[in-house]
């Protein structure tokens, strides 16, 4: 597997102006993800390159997010495809990495967590998984997960 940018995030204080700035900028098709609708989390999809029709980039490119900024100084986010969360998670701290945000499932689409480098970067790893649900289990071992 390649080790590769599978997604990126990138916060803003105001998404709509974010957006259109975007969308103006490099011609990308950014659109509010329907799901965040009705109290949950505000998530725009951000298309630069063609998908296909399970949502995988049909050339090289990759594609992502526009949310709204949960935090002061919240930096745009890299994720990085991985087999397996929980094993690159420990090698990660091993090689001394610090989890800030443990194991997290994106329900029907798979399992993510936030870590800084030893150099302070924040960056995310991130496992595809249909069938990852989020259960009380999970949410709980994610929060234990997290170092401060």
């Amino acid at each position: 597997m390649d080790h590769t940018i599978v997604h990126f995030e990138i916060p803003a204080d105001q998404p709509e102006r974010a957006a259109k700035f975007y969308r103006e900028l490099f011609g990308w098709d950014i659109k509010k993800y329907e799901g965040s609708a009705g109290g949950g989390m505000e998530y725009w999809m951000v298309q630069t390159v063609p998908t296909d029709a399970k949502g995988m980039p049909s050339r090289p490119g990759v594609n992502g997010g526009l949310m709204r900024r949960m935090m002061p100084g919240q930096a745009l986010v890299n994720y990085i495809s991985v087999e397996n969360v929980d094993e690159f998670v420990r090698k990660a701290e091993r090689l001394g990495a610090k989890v800030l945000m443990g194991k997290h499932p994106v329900p029907g689409m798979g399992w993510f967590a936030q870590l800084n480098d030893t150099e302070g970067n924040l960056f995310a790893i991130w496992q595809n998984d249909e069938k990852a649900a989020e259960t009380r289990e999970t949410v709980s071992q994610g929060v234990g997960n997290a170092r401060s």
